[in-house]
């Protein structure tokens, strides 16, 4: 299993359980490295992705529900948003992944991880973000931007 994979697994497991407890995030993910050690290798794209969603999640939420067709966020089974929750951060915080790189990792985990519709339904609600973010409705971040919140096009 490559580095990122790895990564985006643990990361998929430590906002699983951080979703399970959001009244302390920080103390929960600390709580999630005690016992769950991540390896070297994976843990420093591991934390950017969990803290990433974590940072943005207000944003990464409303841009989900905004795409999906009639689904609220916390409706949408743990697994399934939390997984979009982390391909989303990916498409617009992390401009060295190319979309379609987020999209099928992500595809990939609802199906190992998720229900036997969660392949499909994370691939729907990703796909049209990436139209919006390619079509220029919505812009993802230069790199040295982290911080900031994507932009939208407004007209």
């Amino acid at each position: 299993m490559g580095r990122r994979r790895q990564a985006r697994e643990l990361a998929l497991q430590a906002l699983y359980f951080l979703d399970a407890r959001p009244d302390d995030p920080q103390g929960a993910l600390a709580l999630f490295h005690q016992n769950f050690t991540p390896p070297r290798q994976a843990r420093d794209f591991m934390d950017r992705l969990v803290q990433g969603v974590l940072d943005h999640q207000k944003r990464i939420d409303a841009t989900v529900e905004r795409y999906s067709e009639n689904w609220q966020v916390f409706r949408m089974p743990r697994v399934d948003r939390n997984v979009i929750r982390m391909a989303v951060f990916e498409m617009f915080w992390q401009p060295d992944i190319p979309f379609n790189v987020s999209i099928n990792e992500a595809i990939d985990l609802g199906k190992k991880y998720g229900t036997d519709d969660s392949g499909a339904f994370i691939n729907g609600i990703l796909d049209r973000i990436r139209q919006a973010l390619e079509s220029g409705e919505m812009k993802p971040l230069p790199q040295n931007a982290a911080e900031a919140e994507p932009q939208q096009e407004t007209g």
